[in-house]
């Protein structure tokens, strides 16, 4: 039976950008600016960022032609090499990339639920065993999943019907901060002040005592530097591909996929520049971690690194808080609806490959996979619980780099392999912009392991941990199978 396709080109755009665009563009700009000062290198991380994120999402755009069906990159990566491999990026991906980002928004949307009613915030505690605390914000950020849960359960028209509605409000609701950033609240003194000393080198850290140092950075100190600092701008561009593991839901998959990786990456990418421009015009870069108002503490020591809750202070007067939580919650929930839509598809791919949970194959009378589901939901639920934020985003980070990267150079073996499958749409710039990516993706990995072994070292070791578990999940598949025959 043919699959009745119920996502637009514009659906699919909205995905792409909603689950792009989360909580981090109004965060993560304060520790980029810690780790390294001036407002150039700011906004050429950003730049990098989209840059590299576009040339993924061009280069994906002819395995999404050629492999038009629900599972994407695992995929991809499944029919470029081999079954194991597309295994352990399906196990990654449960266990740390999509789960870990779920969780993770997940906190942020219950960060911000604590600003607009303060009994759901990080400090109202509700268990205390001395080596885990339970905070009323977990608990909100786990409820915000399972709404979520409900929701997409009910069939993939109520998931798309947030997407458009809570994509749209916040992708308008950012432009509209933009411009009022950029134009109506501009401050000519703080602009010019920020460029005056546009590449310092400065960078910012915490010693074991609460307080703050700063110290000028050696060359080689700004090229670590700023791969550590692409961390968050990375994390706050990731997700774009989201939109691969729903292909078998999206009308014209050959045609509309590969130009909604095209088309969402690069709204997201301007406007993420573009927000960032706002901050500087209003917002000076440099601050002080013991100053008491918005502009002494500056984007560097935004409160709570809430950099988009001080440039609105800045635009808004008093209100800027509850508006900002308000926008940071719509843009959050949008974020997790379009990953929990998703997802799933992945491990129900893999399920009918006899590589997960058998459950997981068949759709409910929803026409989606419900019990795959169910089955993410509580695993990043307990993800959420445990409150690991910063963790999980360079577990998240380093283990989707490494699969970006193996993705595209799939686009080298298939070439070889299947020269005369049918490519509706071609990598542009292929062979230098796949290769460019793959060296840039290769240096960020090498770096991350450099400048946060504690982190990144436990995220390959999750990952080459699928490798046993595969011929693992081998044998008791066909355990049970055999038995069944007999």
């Amino acid at each position: 039976m043919e699959v009745k396709r119920k996502l637009t080109l514009s659906d699919a755009v909205l995905i792409v950008s909603g689950s792009m665009i989360g909580s981090g563009i109004f965060i993560v700009s304060a520790e980029m600016t810690r780790t390294i000062s001036g407002p150039g290198w700011l906004l050429l991380l950003w730049v990098i960022s989209g840059v590299i994120t576009v040339f993924a999402a061009l280069s994906y755009g002819e395995l999404a032609g050629m492999f038009p069906h629900a599972g994407g990159q695992y995929v991809y990566l499944k029919e470029a090499f081999n079954p194991l491999v597309g295994f352990v990026y399906g196990w990654t991906l449960f266990l740390v990339v999509q789960s870990g980002t779920i969780a993770a928004v997940a906190v942020a949307f219950a960060k911000f639920a604590g600003v607009l009613y303060e009994p759901f915030g990080e400090k109202n505690i509700l268990l205390d065993l001395g080596w885990y605390q339970l905070s009323a914000a977990q608990v909100v950020g786990v409820i915000s999943i399972l709404l979520l849960t409900l929701i997409n359960i009910r069939g993939i028209h109520y998931g798309k019907l947030v997407a458009r509605i809570f994509s749209s409000t916040k992708l308008i609701a950012l432009l509209g901060l933009i411009l009022l950033g950029l134009i109506c609240s501009r401050n000519a003194e703080v602009w010019r002040n920020n460029w005056s000393d546009m590449w310092s080198t400065i960078a910012w850290s915490k010693d074991g005592s609460g307080q703050w140092s700063w110290k000028e950075l050696s060359s080689m100190g700004i090229v670590t530097a700023l791969g550590a600092a692409l961390v968050g701008s990375l994390f706050s561009s990731d997700a774009w591909n989201n939109v691969t593991f729903i292909s078998g839901d999206i009308e014209n998959p050959k045609r509309n996929i590969p130009l909604s990786l095209l088309f969402g990456t690069l709204i997201v990418t301007i406007l993420y520049v573009l927000t960032n421009m706002a901050y500087l015009s209003v917002l000076p870069v440099a601050g002080d971690p013991d100053g008491t108002t918005v502009t002494a503490q500056g984007i560097q020591f935004a409160a709570n690194d809430r950099v988009g809750t001080a440039a609105a202070t800045m635009i808004f007067g008093s209100t800027a808080t509850i508006i900002m939580a308000v926008l940071i919650m719509i843009s959050t929930f949008s974020c997790n609806n379009g990953i929990v839509l998703s997802s799933v598809r992945v491990y129900q791919a893999m399920a009918r490959d006899g590589l997960f949970f058998r459950n997981m194959k068949e759709d409910n009378k929803n026409g989606v996979p419900g019990f795959a589901l169910w089955i993410q939901f509580i695993w990043a639920a307990l993800l959420t619980l445990s409150g690991k934020y910063g963790p999980l985003l360079d577990y998240v980070m380093f283990g989707v780099m490494l699969f970006y990267i193996l993705t595209i150079a799939g686009l080298f073996v298939l070439r070889r392999t299947q020269p005369d499958a049918e490519r509706p749409y071609k990598a542009f710039g292929y062979p230098v912009i796949p290769i460019a990516y793959i060296l840039f993706a290769a240096l960020f990995c090498i770096n991350l392991l450099c400048t946060k072994p504690e982190n990144s070292i436990p995220g390959l070791i999750i990952i080459l941990a699928g490798i046993p578990v595969y011929f693992i999940w081998r044998r008791v598949n066909s355990t049970i199978v055999t038995g069944r025959q007999e």
